[in-house]
């Protein structure tokens, strides 16, 4: 994989990833249960540590990341997150398992790609954080009532 594709790939992620925490931020105002907030609080939090080492890869090669705000895409997934979220934990939780479903499957794609052993190690250990925290949210979702 070329200079290039490995920039416009990571930019991609680090948008995705910048999106995600705009979302959280409209679940997280919602959400009365503690133990649920503080987990979506830390999982925020893994979305900034993807931005800060995605980011890191891309000034190494000589780009520009990209800025921390929402695309449009974005701004749908944090209205959509926003409007979900009014409903109470319920809503804000089957929000960000849609949003979680995609990040979940973005990393997915992006694992399987020809990145440098250092970048693909990032990569990796981004999907593993994906896949825990809807692993989380679809353990935390039925535990609740509308």
């Amino acid at each position: 994989m070329n200079r290039d594709d490995i920039l416009d790939h990571l930019e991609k992620l680090i948008q995705l990833d910048v999106d995600a925490t705009h979302a959280y931020d409209q679940a997280i105002k919602n959400v009365k249960e503690v133990v649920i907030k503080d987990k979506l609080i830390q999982f925020q939090a893994d979305h900034r540590k993807h931005i800060d080492l995605l980011s890191a890869k891309v000034l190494e090669l000589g780009g520009t990341p990209p800025e921390l705000t929402s695309d449009f895409k974005g701004f749908l997934i944090s209205g959509f997150t926003a409007l979900r979220s009014l409903t109470g934990t319920k809503g804000a939780l089957e929000a960000m398992e849609s949003n979680e479903r995609l990040t979940t499957s973005r990393y997915e794609e992006a694992s399987k790609l020809d990145f440098p052993v250092d970048i693909s190690a990032i990569v990796r250990a981004n999907y593993a954080d994906e896949q825990r925290h809807l692993s989380f949210i679809r353990e935390a979702l039925p535990t609740l009532r509308k």
